[in-house]
């Protein structure tokens, strides 16, 4: 089988599913049980679930130290991560591991404790993330998320190609709107010439 493939395949697997577990740590997913869904999750030889979508959404998670490691013991192909669902946890940030999934198309971070709205800036690496959510967190209480929407034009400009903010579809009238926005409010950084002295 081709790791192209292989890819698709695991698309269409069940995700492998520990929300609602009471998770502190991410070690703790190694010795438990993902939750049973309407279709049997696939295994490798190896013991490693097929699935590209993870969720972890509904626990007590701080942190997503030794998320690597981790991931690489209950996934066989953690590389092909294409879905995390961290919602309903305790982060206060968009941690930079997040930013090593290159298949990354669907990351929900809503109804966590992320305060800067300036965290999303981490996520401009990921090539292939279109779905995002982050509301729900305390970045609704920066200055700029509000009705008006700032906060919105803020993530479309540092992530032109999300396709989903917050459950709600980008119309070409957000992209017009953002980018107005930007030239408004980002003041483009300054090139220094390094003068020679006479």
């Amino acid at each position: 089988m081709s790791r192209r493939d292989s890819m698709s395949s695991s698309v269409q697997e069940p995700p492998l599913d520990y929300s609602f577990r009471s998770i502190h740590i991410i070690q703790d997913l190694v010795s438990e049980e993902p939750r049973i869904g309407q279709r049997p999750l696939k295994y490798s030889k190896s013991g490693k679930s097929l699935t590209q979508s993870l969720w972890l959404n509904n626990n007590v998670l701080t942190d997503l130290k030794d998320f690597n490691q981790v991931i690489s013991r209950v996934l066989e192909q953690p590389h092909n991560l294409a879905w995390i669902d961290l919602s309903f946890n305790d982060l206060t940030s968009i941690d930079p591991v997040l930013t090593t999934f290159f298949n990354l198309s669907v990351l929900y971070l809503h109804g966590n404790s992320i305060q800067r709205l300036g965290e999303v800036n981490k996520l401009a690496v990921l090539p292939r993330l279109r779905s995002l959510t982050l509301h729900g967190n305390p970045i609704e209480e920066e200055k700029g998320y509000s009705p008006s929407l700032p906060h919105r034009q803020y993530v479309l400009c540092t992530l032109p190609r999300i396709t989903t903010f917050d459950f709600s579809g980008v119309t070409k009238a957000d992209r017009t709107t953002a980018e107005v926005w930007k030239r408004m409010n980002i003041k483009p950084k300054k090139v220094r010439i390094k003068q020679d002295t006479l």
